[in-house]
């Protein structure tokens, strides 16, 4: 790394400046996001077994539900840990690479996530628009495959973005406004001309987020096209039913992620990113099994299915 002053360093230590609160309120808002991080790693986890378990949900929809909340697992286990540890440290230091570290995983993760949310909608297209050719079409080695493709894509543009990101030099100030190092608090601590990297982060943040997003809101034009059609109301119901979880999640996912990314840096507002990237890392993730499970009847079938076994095993 090009060296900028005295304070320029490629083994300089960032500082996470978190929330800034007093210590009492360090400690609530600690056991407030412990407490959400648990029940968001139980909901996935419980989605992974049951997913795994239950021969009725052995269907590419539920192969990809399993991976996608496998894929929110990770992803929040690379944010809030250490989030939480800074809550109780006196020290919030980070190097470097534990920073660039992080950053990779998290874009790799959530740019993996983007892309499996499309495939996703691409599956319901194929369930409702041409139902015939489903069982064809979305074959176990073509699911396996498409997974693959999104875990690649997310893995590889990450490597580019993070890379790009960190040859800039960082000197002056080491102090992240944030919980975590992300895109926007470490562009600002660059003290280099970032007008071309920021070109370079908006056309990545475009492939990852807009391209995807598109792909979706053309997907359920067909499918809503597909659902009018349908005489029967019952069926019509049915159909809405498959497809309202995945088009709820994918709202807010990309609603989120679109407002922090999409936009110059000359419209940033650390403090207001700060709390939106709060909602997308720790309360959207805790909301997407129940969005799943609460009005999706197979699953709930499955899970009283699993229990109901539980208790035979435990009585004999």
């Amino acid at each position: 790394m090009e060296m900028h002053g005295q304070n320029s360093s490629q083994d300089a230590d960032f500082v996470i400046l978190g929330f800034g609160a007093s210590e009492h309120f360090q400690i609530m808002l600690f056991a407030l996001f412990l407490l959400m991080h648990l029940i968001t790693l139980s909901g996935h986890l419980t989605i992974v077994a049951v997913t795994f378990i239950d021969s009725a949900l052995q269907t590419p929809m539920y192969f990809f539900l399993r991976n996608l909340s496998s894929i929110e697992v990770c992803y929040t286990l690379v944010i809030v840990p250490k989030m939480l540890a800074n809550f109780l440290a006196k020290s919030r230091r980070i190097s470097l690479t534990d920073c660039a570290t992080q950053m990779y995983f998290f874009i790799a993760l959530g740019g993996a996530e983007c892309f499996l949310l499309a495939v996703m909608s691409y599956d319901r297209y194929v369930a409702i628009c041409n139902p015939l050719r489903y069982a064809v079409v979305m074959s176990r080695n073509f699911c396996v495959q498409l997974l693959v493709v999104a875990c690649v894509s997310g893995f590889t543009i990450s490597l580019g973005l993070t890379t790009l990101i960190f040859r800039m030099p960082f000197c002056g100030s080491h102090m992240v406004n944030h919980f975590f190092c992300d895109i926007p608090p470490i562009l600002f601590l660059a003290c280099s001309d970032t007008r071309a990297n920021e070109v370079a982060v908006f056309l990545v943040c475009t492939m990852i987020l807009l391209v995807p997003f598109i792909l979706i809101l053309v997907s359920y034009v067909f499918i809503a096209n597909s659902i009018f059609r349908i005489k029967a109301a019952e069926d019509r119901k049915k159909a809405f039913s498959t497809c309202a979880a995945h088009l709820t999640v994918a709202m807010l996912h990309y609603g989120c992620a679109i407002f922090i990314y999409i936009r110059p840096k000359s419209s940033y507002s650390l403090d207001q990113d700060k709390l939106v990237s709060l909602i997308y890392t720790n309360v959207t993730p805790m909301l997407y099994p129940m969005i799943y499970s609460l009005r999706n009847k197979e699953v709930k079938g499955a899970l009283k299915r699993i229990w109901q076994r539980i208790f035979v095993f435990k009585a004999t």
